[in-house]
């Protein structure tokens, strides 16, 4: 019944602009910090953007001040805006739900990823 279901990936030119949207359901969205991560072809996955339970944000250093993670509660989603996008940003980008239950043990869901091509 846990679903993350992503939207807004598409082909954009260098400089240009794209917005994900991950609608969630199934469990109880306001507790989770969401994120953000992407895997290119060949490439591990990395970390691009998070957003905890109560609003606080990080971002992988090569986003900073480019790319902006929200969340509204009351709808169950979260966004990422991508402004001045390069063609290393190109890659599939997935939205996590994480909440952390001990020290040592976490729950995790996954959305099914979304294509970001930059390319002129």
């Amino acid at each position: 019944q846990v679903q993350l279901v992503e939207s807004g990936g598409g082909l954009v030119q260098p400089g240009g602009s794209l917005r994900l949207s991950c609608a969630a359901s199934g469990f109880t969205f306001s507790a989770y910090t969401m994120s953000w991560y992407r895997q290119a072809p060949g490439k591990e996955r990395e970390l691009v953007a998070r957003i905890t339970s109560v609003g606080s944000t990080n971002y992988k250093d090569s986003v900073k001040g480019r790319f902006t993670i929200s969340r509204d509660n009351a709808k169950n989603m979260v966004f990422l805006q991508m402004n001045s996008l390069k063609p290393e940003d190109t890659a599939e980008y997935y939205c996590n739900a994480l909440l952390v239950t001990t020290i040592w043990q976490r729950d995790v869901y996954w959305g099914q990823g979304t294509q970001v091509t930059v390319s002129s």
